[in-house]
């Protein structure tokens, strides 16, 4: 009798090392995407919420216009870029995930959010980057991708946990 085929699970050790829990993002990776398009510039970007796995289509970075100048500039002329608008129904903490490495920024009133805190794990793709912003207000926030390698990407937005001192 042949025994059933059994396929291997993907090793997880590359996504061990996260100084945060990142259970949450990571049960969101496992599932299944819905497909976007990013917007060339603020008014096409498509609305992103949390609690959502998304497979972001990106464009050419030289055909997108930015709600407000990266804060990192283009390293290459090949890179691709978008733009999502975030709606959040409470202000707060949140973090952005993503799959891959590339430049992540968040426009509210045109001017760029500081970044709280960042972390990445080389040998993960789910997620690979994340970034936690502290969003004022609930107004749609725009999500400003850039200098990807990648013309798609994986993102969830989650709010971040509250932390333990």
């Amino acid at each position: 009798m042949a025994a059933p085929a059994v396929r291997a699970a993907p090793a997880d050790d590359g996504c061990v090392d996260f100084k945060w829990d990142v259970n949450k993002e990571r049960a969101l990776f496992a599932g299944e995407p819905t497909g976007l398009t990013s917007g060339k510039d603020a008014t096409s970007a498509p609305v992103v919420v949390p609690n959502r796995l998304y497979k972001l289509r990106f464009l050419p970075q030289d055909q997108v216009a930015f709600a407000a100048s990266p804060a990192k500039q283009a390293a290459s002329k090949s890179a691709y870029a978008g733009l999502a608008a975030l709606r959040i129904s409470m202000p707060g903490s949140y973090r952005i995930s993503v799959d891959l490495p590339f430049w992540i920024d968040v426009v509210s009133d045109g001017a760029l959010v500081a970044a709280r805190d960042f972390q990445g794990q080389h040998a993960c793709r789910a997620p690979h980057k994340i970034v936690e912003f502290e969003l004022a207000g609930v107004q749609p926030f725009i999500l400003q991708f850039s200098n990807a390698a990648s013309d798609s990407i994986l993102l969830t937005v989650t709010a971040s946990p509250a932390r333990k001192l």
